[in-house]
């Protein structure tokens, strides 16, 4: 059996803060304000593989009122949501998704977010499918107040 999902998050753009995307730091000025380290692509990545087995979202696992994961590594987020949906049987067959940002270009750095995450995950990179793109300076991304992600995860049983 086979199932698909989809995953969409977004996080203001503020300073103090650091920025995580695709589990790695990125250098720049800005960084993503929520309660964990606010990686937005894994965010998206962990709704999509939650929704493809019905399994609710990362907010219902992992919420943002819990001292457990203040602050926490979602790289530790997405290998938990890999074990939750194991232990429903399914495993991740592949993620497309994308990240929409104006600054900073991502392009350079998505083979290095792939081999992270895939990593993580237990699958090879190939299975990692990312793409950036910008808004052409329209809404909030545009205006650089926040950065979105989309994902789509396909899961099997």
């Amino acid at each position: 059996m086979i199932r698909v999902g989809m995953g969409y998050d977004v996080h203001q753009l503020v300073e103090g803060r650091e920025l995580w995307i695709g589990g790695i730091r990125l250098d720049h000025e800005k960084g993503l304000l929520g309660h964990s380290d606010a990686d937005v692509l894994i965010h998206a990545i962990c709704d999509a593989i939650l929704g493809a087995a019905n399994m609710r979202d990362i907010g219902y696992h992992f919420p943002d009122t819990s001292a457990e994961t203040d602050g926490m590594d979602s790289k530790i987020i997405l290998k938990k949501t890999i074990e939750l949906i194991a232990a429903k049987g399914y495993r991740l067959v592949n993620i497309d998704a994308t990240i929409c940002a104006e600054r900073p270009k991502m392009n350079p750095h998505i083979p290095r977010m792939q081999q992270t995450m895939a990593a993580v995950i237990g699958c090879d990179a190939d299975a990692v499918s990312i793409k950036a793109t910008t808004t052409e300076k329209l809404g909030f991304t545009g205006r650089q107040e926040g950065i979105s992600a989309y994902a789509v995860a396909l899961i099997e049983k």
